[in-house]
């Protein structure tokens, strides 16, 4: 598994970077791979408002379908358009297959620095 440092993570699975007051939001290694191989991606709007702990979209995989929680509030700028043809970029490479970019921050949920999340993955797993 993959662990950046520079990122921050959710209980959720989700990976965040805030760079300038703009939150980079996908999902994590651990998450891709206990979902298997992703065939859709349901992703907001641009323009819609987010609420932290709430879900941002989904994604559906061989195996089930899955809400993507977003780990902070604020407006989407921006969606990674590249995901709705493609899903299994996130597979291939999770930390650069991006979900979406949310300014005017208001809330950040509780979020976890890499060595933290890599625990709690470690916790989740032996349940």
């Amino acid at each position: 598994m993959n662990f950046p440092k520079e990122l921050r993570y959710s209980k959720s699975h989700e990976w965040v970077r805030i760079e300038d007051g703009i939150a980079t939001i996908g999902l994590t290694d651990y998450a891709q791979h206990e979902l298997g191989d992703l065939v859709f991606v349901n992703l907001p709007e641009e323009g819609d408002e987010l609420t932290a702990g709430e879900a941002l979209g989904d994604v559906e995989s061989v195996k089930a379908v899955s809400d993507v929680y977003s780990p902070v509030s604020g407006t989407v700028l921006q969606i990674n358009e590249e995901l709705l043809d493609h899903p299994e970029l996130i597979n291939e490479a999770p930390y650069d297959a991006w979900f979406v970019k949310v300014g005017s921050l208001t809330e950040e949920e509780e979020l976890l620095d890499a060595a933290d999340y890599e625990s709690f993955c470690e916790e989740e797993g032996k349940n």
